[in-house]
């Protein structure tokens, strides 16, 4: 065995950059966090040739004093965090102080900065095997910039795992793109090889917030977005949602943000992804620019070299928030609904922090109440309106004479999905509201309202339970079994009397009444899986999900059948009140607009 030996600063280095560099956008993206901690409001990048030749960042922050220029390019040197207590709650983006030391330790590195007021600037380069700091004074403004060339000369199998000079220039974009994204009070310019490619100016209104997200994600995005800003009591999620027929056949128009810090989380995913499965066509992914923001005491950034996971504190009530909060404006949006076309209204541009508090209780207590209401969630616009009132209102609108029409109704008295015409192949119904035409698929919208009406009555009732004629034991870790145990009222809730029986063994005794004939042993241990990995479970209300689904489908109208001109207003009406009802339980769209002006195109009309 080899004695062992003390490793020298390079080699030390340029293993922790093994880790951290992988490529020039990790370069980028470390670079650019720093320049965002400094409180710069303009940041320049300028990069040749894919990153590879160089990499140039500039911005005008708060600088680095003389002094502590060559500790910035040592390993574990930083001014973000200075005891054990701060790391349990950062608040800057980057706090590890090793990005400068393992991007010299492979690159020729170059870092000149001037603090305000300054008479002049100063510069670190690091030469050497032991990248010994050499400092000189030099001509700067205010600010700091970092001048990185020939990125891996020294680690020419790195350099070999690079892509093409344009590949690796997109991954340096996006970087730029994501980060433009959480910090929208902030002006960002991106050239490469001497050519503009991206230049933001810093946004000072909601509307050019707006215009910033369309220049990432595209005007198309926008246009078909909800905003949402909702909040409890220490949790704030805001920013805009795709609408579900905004969907996309990959997950690449997806940003989410923890505190300014753009992570690719389970919880969160798992969260957006039930909210939204109701409303997507199958195998499609939702579109979405998300921010949440959190203490910093609740979520532990410190979880990879990278920074791209976090892990909270408390993911049961994160994931019962974010699911929550997304579900709610996905319901309320409905015909005639203007939320899709209103000017995205956010108080402040940049990531504000909540207060401290002394413990997360009080989170737990708000979002368990989501979390405990299971299918019975909160609907305060939809449940205002009865089921005995939608009735009524139909069979009213449906044996009154004379017809509406278009013509006799003024306009503040047009409902948004106008007044039915006629019926189109046993399939459509056609209508004419303000705007123009209206296409509506009448068995798909007809099964979303069927779906609504069920769910309603059944939220009522709760998932009941049926004993079973044989209770079932099985074999869990004694992990599980404590899992169990503690949420003894978590598995009620959805209908299963499960009792521990031994260290390791559970027993069941009831299932719920609609899952026909059940496997209880894969089903339970399904559950405490999702339990123990998210902290909450809605697996068996997927599973009764789907089967009134398939019940609402076999109940709606089928096509070819003929409906009267007061049965078709009688679906429109309740159109307007039905939640989710622009999809169908299979996530298709249920109708469509045509405006006048798109007809008058249509028919080259006006030219």
């Amino acid at each position: 065995m080899p004695r062992i030996e003390r490793l020298s600063p390079r080699l030390a280095n340029q293993i922790a950059a093994g880790e951290v560099v992988e490529r020039p956008a990790s370069v980028v993206k470390e670079l650019l966090e720093n320049c965002l901690d400094s409180g710069a409001t303009q940041i320049d990048i300028q990069v040749e040739q894919g990153g590879v030749k160089r990499i140039r960042v500039r911005d005008n922050g708060c600088g680095i004093d003389k002094e502590d220029l060559p500790l910035a390019v040592s390993r574990h040197a930083t001014s973000k965090i200075k005891e054990l207590d701060d790391l349990e709650a950062v608040g800057s983006l980057g706090f590890r102080g090793e990005a400068l030391a393992s991007i010299a330790s492979v690159s020729r590195l170059t870092l000149k900065s001037a603090v305000p007021e300054s008479a002049e600037g100063w510069q670190v380069e690091t030469e050497g095997i032991d990248m010994a700091p050499q400092l000189s004074p030099v001509a700067h403004n205010q600010g700091t910039s970092v001048d990185v060339v020939d990125l891996f000369f020294n680690t020419p199998a790195r350099r070999k795992f690079l892509k093409t000079e344009k590949t690796e220039f997109g991954r340096i974009h996006e970087v730029v793109r994501r980060l433009s994204l959480s910090h929208l009070d902030i002006g960002f310019r991106l050239e490469h090889n001497g050519r503009n490619v991206h230049s933001m100016n810093p946004c000072s209104s909601p509307a050019e917030q707006a215009r910033r997200v369309a220049s990432v994600c595209g005007g198309a995005f926008m246009e078909q977005a909800l905003p949402i800003d909702e909040q409890s009591e220490h949790l704030r999620l805001w920013g805009w949602m795709g609408l579900p027929t905004f969907s996309r056949s990959q997950a690449d128009l997806q940003y989410f943000y923890v505190n300014g810090r753009s992570v690719k989380d389970k919880v969160v995913s798992h969260a957006v992804r039930q909210a939204y499965q109701d409303v997507l066509y199958h195998g499609r992914h939702p579109a979405f620019v998300l921010f949440l923001e959190i203490d910093p005491a609740w979520v532990d950034v410190n979880v990879h070299p990278t920074k791209h996971e976090v892990r909270f504190r408390d993911s049961r009530s994160v994931h019962g928030f974010i699911y929550s909060a997304l579900h709610r404006v996905i319901a309320q949006t409905r015909p005639g609904d203007s939320r899709a076309m209103e000017e995205p209204e956010i108080s402040s541009p940049a990531i504000s922090q909540p207060e401290p508090v002394q413990h997360s209780f009080g989170l737990r207590e708000h979002t368990n109440a989501h979390i405990a209401a299971g299918a019975r969630e909160q609907r305060p616009e939809y449940e205002a309106v009865s089921q005995n009132q939608i009735d009524d209102a139909i069979a009213k609108l449906a044996g009154s004479e004379p017809m509406p029409s278009l013509a006799d109704a003024k306009e503040d008295e047009i409902p948004p999905l106008g007044f039915a015409i006629a019926q189109l192949k046993g399939i459509y119904v056609l209508a004419e509201n303000a705007q123009g035409m209206v296409l509506v698929d009448m068995h798909a919208a007809h099964e979303r309202i069927t779906l609504e009406k069920m769910r309603l009555a059944w939220d009522g009732e709760g998932l009941a339970s049926q004993p079973l004629l044989v209770p079932e034991s099985f074999s869990v870790s004694s992990r599980e079994a404590d899992v169990a145990e503690e949420n003894a009222e978590t598995f009620a809730r959805l209908g299963i009397q499960l009792e521990r029986a031994g260290p390791e063994t559970l027993l069941v005794r009831a299932v719920p009444v609609l899952l026909k004939q059940p496997q209880v042993e894969p089903l339970v241990r399904d559950v405490l899986s999702d339990i123990l990995e998210l902290g909450s479970s809605k697996r068996i209300e997927l599973q009764i999900n789907e089967i009134l689904g398939n019940m609402a489908c076999h109940n709606s109208v089928r096509a070819n059948r003929k409906l009267a001109i007061p049965e078709m207003n009688a679906l429109l009406r309740e159109m307007e009140i039905t939640e989710r009802s622009g999809q169908c339980n299979h996530g298709r769209p249920t109708w469509t607009q045509m405006s006048l002006a798109e007809l008058d195109k249509l028919f080259l009309r006006g030219r």
